[in-house]
Parts: C-alpha cells; structure tokens; sequence
C-alpha cells in the first residue's frame, strides 16, 4: 500500500466523524472530505514535511471546513471548530499556497466559462447566486456551471497523475505518473 492510500486508510473515516459533525450534512462532508484528500494527493511531498501527520490534516480540514461556510455566506463563530480540531499553524497559508501555485495550473486549462466560474467561486469567495447574477444566466445554470467546471478540473488532475477513484469519490490506486503537479 502506497502512502496516500495508507492516510486515506487511517484517516478518511475520523476526518469525515469531525466534518460531519461541524457541517451537519454527510454529501457536503464527503465533498470536504475529496478535497482535502485531492490536496493531499497533489502535495505529497509537504505531507512528509508535515512534523505531525494527524495535526496537519486536521489543519487543512478545519480550513476546509471554515471555507465551506465562508461560501455558503453562515457565521462560523458559534461553531467551535477550535475545539473540535487541533490548530496547526501552517494550514492556513498551506491551503493558499497550495491553491495559488497548482490548482490554478489546472484551471487555466479549463474552458473560458469554466475557468471563470471556478475562479470566482473558488478564489474570489463569489456565491453561485452572485456568479448568476455576473454572468447574467440562472441560479441553477451557475450551479451547474460551477458543477461541471469541477468536474474538468478533476479529469485534469487525475490525467495527469494517474489517480483513480470508485464511484463515490473515494481513493482506489495511485499511480503516481511523471507529472509536473
């Protein structure tokens, strides 16, 4: 078993229990859930930096979790999310970083429409009914714009290094090609 495979195994279901338990709501908690594991898969080389393994990934999923609802516009004051996850003091920028230099690679590759709404969806911190409102199409156009957008972004990665998942999202066998992400 190759290391993502290994802390997808000890750590998937504990980083769900935790999301699940912030969000209230298992789709949006498996969403969180792919993107932490799809940074992890883009960035293996900072997981074995990482001075603590588990500290680390709890960093990033208390980001993600605090992004999720920073787009979905709720106060996240009465959450408590300190006390539920362990602070690591790199996750913040980390989570930056890691979205600045490689992610954005992958998305200027995307169609213009699907590029735009990624960027401002996932970048700007714009909500999907605002990006309807920009772009002047319906709330469930951009919905599935953004949806779609997504997708591409995820063939992209997966193509270029060779990472498969089953049909519910989750981390099958990586083949680590010789990719430059």
């Amino acid at each position: 078993m190759n290391e993502i495979q290994s802390i997808w195994a000890e750590f998937h279901r504990a980083l769900k229990g935790l999301i699940v338990k912030t969000v209230k709501d298992p789709n949006d908690a498996d969403d969180i859930l792919q993107d932490i594991f799809l940074k992890v898969m883009l960035h293996s080389d900072k997981i074995e930096r990482a001075d603590n393994l588990r500290h680390y990934l709890y960093g990033i999923a208390r980001n993600a979790t605090k992004d999720y609802f920073r787009k979905k516009n709720a106060s996240i004051a009465n959450l408590h999310l300190n006390d539920e996850m362990p602070v690591e003091e790199t996750a913040h920028s980390l989570n930056a970083a890691i979205a600045e230099c490689c992610v954005r690679n992958f998305i200027a590759q995307l169609p213009d429409k699907y590029r735009e709404a990624l960027i401002l969806t996932e970048f700007e911190a714009v909500s999907q009914k605002e990006l309807a409102q920009r772009l002047d199409i319906s709330y469930s156009g951009a919905k599935s714009r953004v949806q779609r957008g997504k997708e591409k972004l995820k063939e992209l990665i997966f193509d270029c290094c060779a990472y498969e998942s089953d049909r519910y999202g989750n981390l099958l066998d990586v083949d680590k090609k010789n990719c430059s992400c």
